[in-house]
């Protein structure tokens, strides 16, 4: 089941201009620093500006 999720979350950002590792870093990064809807909505793939790897 956590590989089909993964593999969601990869498909997804792919979808929406985003490079996987560097949106899921970028993400997983700042998800303990979020504390409203709008904080988690704004780490949403297609929130985001595209975030280059590194």
């Amino acid at each position: 089941m956590a590989s089909a999720q993964l593999y969601s979350l990869v498909e997804t950002a792919k979808a929406n201009g985003q490079e996987p590792y560097a949106w899921l870093r970028h993400a997983l990064e700042r998800l303990p620093l979020a504390s409203s809807v709008e904080d988690y909505e704004a780490l949403l793939p297609w929130n985001c500006t595209p975030v280059s790897p590194g």
